[in-house]
């Protein structure tokens, strides 16, 4: 079974050859935030040698090189639901203030996420 970033990621792809803009835009802010969700905390830089030429670099082969933080499905599945769930509050403070096409816009983001939260 494909994990959520897979899914994501083949659904990009379909919706780019189908030029959905609003699944593209949606799906590519989903995959961002799964990305920077599995960054690595600056303080788990790996300790290398000092540069003489870069104030607080670090020199040597792979001297900074970390791997990445790896999601669950659920923390991945976290991700993409609170990124519909905020789609859907900023489309109604839109709706308040009497814009209804980004309105639209941002539920129809929300909808092109929403089957991958099942």
């Amino acid at each position: 079974m494909p994990d959520m970033r897979e899914e994501l990621r083949s659904a990009l792809v379909a919706a780019m050859k189908a030029r959905d803009l609003v699944a593209v835009s949606a799906l590519r802010s989903a995959l961002g935030a799964i990305d920077n969700a599995g960054a690595v905390d600056a303080a788990a830089a790996p300790a290398g040698g000092v540069s003489e030429h870069v104030a607080g670099g670090v020199a040597g082969l792979r001297a900074t090189e970390v791997t990445r933080r790896e999601l669950t499905a659920a923390e991945a599945r976290e991700l993409v639901r609170a990124e519909v769930a905020e789609r859907l509050a900023v489309a109604e403070r839109h709706e308040a203030a009497g814009r209804a096409e980004p309105a639209a816009r941002l539920r129809a983001e929300a909808a092109a996420l929403q089957p991958f939260l099942t």
